[in-house]
C-alpha cells in the first residue's frame, strides 16, 4: 500500500418543530466577554454570506434561463437524483365517507416500489371534471387527518376543487410506529443522508406522483392542479411547485424567509437541501415557479425564518423574473395578522388564487369559505389503529434497503493494485463529496499557555478563520513517548478523565483532549432536539455544504498542524483515539492525513446502515452521501490502511452493543484491505472496556 501524504487544505415547528429554538448572539462570556458558544454560528452566517455575495436577480430571458437549468441540475444533484422511470401507483381505495357537498376516500398508492402513500381525496359533487388541489400539511400532529389540514380540504371540495391530500413520509400514517403524532425529523430522517436522499427531496418526488395520480382521476382536469401546504408543507408546497410545471397555481404557508434566515434557528430536516446555499438562495427556487401563478403567505407572528420581512428579501428578487417573463401579475405576497397556522384568511385568499389561476375567474381576491365540519381525525385514517400491515416501509426500512443496495455494488476490488486505485478514489471522492472539501485557511499560529502546575500547556488556535479551539497538551514520560488525541464529542472535560485516558497516563503517553467546534463548553444553547444533541449546528453545517463531520476532521488536522509548531516535529507515534461518535471522527482524520499512525474507534458506530432511527449519534456524523462516495463505515477505516486501527466494540445505528462476531462481519471488507496490503494484524478487535487491548494494538503504530 502505498505511504499516505496529508491532503493540501483547499477548496473544493410548533407544531412539533416550529423553529423557534432561535440562538440568541448576546448571552456573556466570563468577567463580560462575548460567549465563545457563539463563536460557529457566526462563522456559518459568515460563510453563507460569502457564498451568496455575488447573488443578483437576472437582467435579461436568457440570463435566466441559464439559470434556471443550472438550478434544476444542482437540485437534482442535492436530492439524490429521482428514479428514471416511475413505478406503477396500483392505487387501490380502503374506503370513504359521504358528507354534503363532497365524499372523502381513503387510498393508498405506491411512489416507489414497495412505498405506499396514504391519502384522502376529497371528491366534490357534481359532473364533469374539476380543477385539482393538492395539500400538503406540514408538522401538525394529526397530520392529513389533522382539523387545521381538514379545514382546507373541506372549504376547497365544497368550491368544486377535486382535493388530494397525502401523508408526508415517516408522518401520520407512516411513521416508524403507527401512531398518528410521530416526528419525522431528526435521527429517523437522518438515517436518508448516507444514502444520499435526503427527506426534502423524497418528498417532492412522492407529491410529483401525488400529481401523477390526480391525473388518473376521471373527475379531474389534469391542466388545472395547484398545490398549497403551511410549515413544513410550506416547504413542499416550494420545491414541489418549482420542480413540477404541471401545477399551475402554487400557495406556500407560513414557510417562505430565505436560507440565511435558517441560521439560527431550528428547523426539521425535510427542510433543509444539503449543500443549497453553495448555489442557490430561496429566491432562486421560487423563481422556478414562474410564470405559474406564486402567492407566497406569511403571518405577522412567525419565527424569523418564516417571517414577512424575510420573504419580502426573496420575493425582491423574484418579482424580476415574474416580469421579464411578461407575468408581474402572477406573483402576490400576502401577510396576516397571525401566528405560525393556515387560518380562515389564509385560506380564503388561496381559494380566490386557485381561482384566478387554475380556472381563470375572478381577479385573486379572497374568496368566503364555506361552513365546515371537521371529522375525528381516526375516521379518516387507511389503518385505523394497529392495522397498518407489518411490512410498512417507513424511513429508516427504506434507507436500509437503499443503503444496502449501495453496498453490494461497492465491495473492494480484489486484487491489490486494484483496491488501492479504487481506495484512492475513495479518499479523494470522501474530501469533495463527502467532506464538501476543504477550505483555503492561512497557516496556523498557535498560542501557548502553561498552565499553573507547569505540566500542562494549552495550545491556542484558529481551524478556521472567526472560529477558536484550546487543545491541553500532556506531555508524556518521555520525549519518544507515543502522543494520543482523544476524540470525544460530549467535550474535553470527558476525554481527560475516562479510564482509557488514565490508563495511557499509566503507561506514560503524551495526551491531548480539545473542545471541537460547536461540542463540549463550545456546544450552542438549545442545541440538542430530541435524540440529536448536536441538531441544530449540524443542520446548519448541512446548508453550507461542509457537513459537521468533515469540519471535526479539519478541526483534527488543524490541531496537529498546531503542535508541529509548538513541538518543532510531531512525534513518530500520534494516533486518535475516538469515543462514541468521536470514532466516526478519527477514522477520518486518519484516512486524509498521514501524521496519523494508528486510530481507536471505541463503541463507535459499525455502520451508517440502519432500520430503526439512530440511537446515541452525533447528527453533525451522518454525512450525505457517504455510503455512495465511500461505502460504510468499514471502508472509512480501510482507508486508514496499512496503518494500526483498533475497533473496541461497536455498536449498531438503535445503540445496541455488537457480539463479537457481528463486528467482525461488519468490518469484513476492512479486514481484507489490511490483509492485501500485507498488514493483516494492523485490524485488530477488542472489549471496549480492554484499555490494555487498545494499547497493545496503538502501541506498535508509526514502529
Amino acid at each position: 500500500m502505498t505511504p499516505l501524504s496529508p491532503v493540501p487544505l483547499r477548496s473544493g415547528l410548533v407544531p412539533l418543530l416550529v423553529a423557534t429554538a432561535i440562538v440568541g448572539l448576546s448571552s456573556p462570556g466570563r468577567a463580560g466577554e462575548p460567549d465563545s458558544r457563539h463563536e460557529y454560528l457566526e462563522f456559518i452566517r459568515a460563510q453563507a454570506r460569502a457564498l451568496r455575495a455575488a447573488d443578483r436577480p437576472p437582467s435579461t430571458r436568457d440570463e435566466w434561463a441559464a439559470r434556471r437549468n443550472a438550478l434544476r441540475e444542482r437540485l437534482w444533484e442535492a436530492w439524490g437524483g429521482f428514479p428514471g422511470s416511475p413505478c406503477p401507483l396500483e392505487a387501490r381505495g380502503l374506503g370513504s365517507l359521504d358528507r354534503p357537498g363532497y365524499r372523502v376516500e381513503k387510498l393508498v398508492f405506491q411512489t416507489r416500489p414497495g412505498v405506499w402513500m396514504t391519502a384522502n381525496a376529497y371528491v366534490p359533487e357534481g359532473a364533469g371534471k374539476h380543477p385539482a388541489t393538492l395539500m400538503v400539511h406540514g408538522h401538525w400532529h394529526g397530520a392529513k387527518q389533522d382539523p387545521v389540514v381538514q379545514a382546507r380540504c373541506i372549504g376547497a371540495a365544497k368550491l368544486g376543487y377535486f382535493v388530494l391530500v397525502v401523508d408526508a413520509f415517516g408522518s401520520g400514517e407512516r411513521g416508524v410506529g403507527r401512531a398518528l403524532g410521530e416526528y419525522h425529523g431528526e435521527m429517523t430522517a437522518a438515517t436518508l443522508l448516507p444514502v444520499g436522499l435526503p427527506l426534502s427531496g423524497l418528498q417532492v418526488y412522492e407529491n410529483t406522483r401525488a400529481v401523477d395520480y390526480l391525473r388518473t382521476r376521471p373527475e379531474v382536469d389534469g391542466a388545472r392542479i395547484g398545490v398549497t401546504g403551511a410549515s413544513g408543507g410550506g416547504n413542499q408546497t416550494m420545491y414541489t411547485g418549482a420542480w413540477d410545471e404541471r401545477l399551475g397555481a402554487v400557495v406556500p404557508v407560513c414557510s417562505v424567509g430565505n436560507y440565511q434566515s435558517y441560521l439560527g434557528a431550528a428547523c426539521c430536516l425535510c427542510e433543509v437541501v444539503p449543500g443549497a446555499l453553495r448555489f442557490a438562495e430561496e429566491w432562486d427556487v421560487l423563481g422556478l415557479v414562474a410564470p405559474r401563478g406564486l402567492m407566497v403567505v406569511n403571518a405577522s407572528r412567525d419565527a424569523v425564518q418564516f417571517s414577512g420581512p424575510e420573504a419580502k428579501r426573496s420575493l425582491a428578487r423574484v418579482e424580476p423574473v415574474y416580469r421579464l417573463l411578461g407575468k408581474p401579475g402572477s406573483v402576490r405576497h400576502m401577510v396576516f395578522e397571525s401566528g405560525h397556522d393556515y387560518s380562515r384568511p389564509m385560506r380564503e385568499a388561496m381559494y380566490g388564487w386557485m381561482s384566478l389561476h387554475l380556472s381563470g375567474r375572478g381577479d385573486g381576491a379572497p374568496i368566503a369559505e364555506p361552513e365546515i365540519k371537521t371529522e375525528d381525525p381516526e375516521s379518516l385514517r387507511c389503518y385505523p389503529g394497529e392495522t397498518r400491515p407489518d411490512d410498512w416501509m417507513t424511513i429508516p426500512r427504506f434507507a436500509a434497503a437503499e443503503g444496502r443496495r449501495l453496498l453490494a455494488a461497492r465491495l473492494l476490488p480484489g486484487d491489490r493494485a486494484g483496491q488501492i486505485n479504487e481506495l484512492e478514489a475513495r479518499r479523494k471522492a470522501l474530501i469533495e463529496r463527502v467532506f464538501g472539501g476543504f477550505p483555503d485557511v492561512p497557516p496556523v499560529a498557535p498560542r501557548v499557555e502553561t498552565a499553573s502546575d507547569g505540566r500542562v500547556r494549552l495550545v491556542h488556535f484558529q481551524p478556521d478563520p472567526g472560529l477558536n479551539l484550546t487543545a491541553r497538551l500532556e506531555p508524556g514520560s518521555d520525549k519518544g513517548a507515543p502522543l494520543a488525541v482523544v476524540i470525544d464529542l460530549d467535550g474535553r472535560a470527558k476525554a481527560e478523565v475516562s479510564a482509557l485516558a488514565g490508563e495511557m497516563r499509566k503507561a506514560g503517553w503524551g495526551l491531548v483532549t480539545l473542545d471541537l467546534r460547536a461540542t463540549g463548553a463550545l456546544a450552542l444553547p438549545g442545541d440538542e432536539v430530541g435524540g440529536a444533541p448536536d441538531h441544530n449546528s449540524a443542520e446548519w453545517a448541512l446548508w453550507i455544504g461542509r457537513p459537521l463531520l468533515g469540519q471535526w476532521v479539519l478541526d483534527v488536522r488543524r490541531l496537529l498542524d498546531a503542535l508541529e509548531k509548538v513541538k518543532g516535529a510531531l512525534p513518530g507515534r500520534v494516533v486518535l483515539v475516538g469515543n462514541g461518535p468521536g470514532g466516526l471522527v478519527a477514522l477520518g482524520a486518519g484516512a486524509i492525513d498521514s501524521r496519523v499512525k494508528g486510530v481507536a474507534a471505541v463503541s463507535t458506530l459499525v455502520s451508517y446502515v440502519s432500520s430503526a432511527p439512530y440511537v446515541g449519534q452525533r447528527l453533525g456524523t451522518i454525512a450525505p452521501g457517504i455510503l455512495r462516495a465511500v461505502g460504510d463505515v468499514a471502508h472509512l477505516a480501510a482507508l486508514n490502511a496499512p496503518r494500526r486501527v483498533v475497533i473496541a466494540g461497536g455498536v449498531a445505528g438503535d445503540g445496541k452493543p455488537l457480539a463479537p462476531d457481528r463486528l467482525r462481519d461488519a468490518y469484513r471488507d476492512a479486514t481484507r484491505a489490511w490483509a492485501m496490503s500485507n498488514a493483516p494484524d494492523g485490524l485488530s478487535f477488542v472489549a471496549p472496556t480492554d484499555h490494555a487491548g487498545i494499547l497493545r494494538g496503538l502501541d506498535s503504530a508509526g514502529k
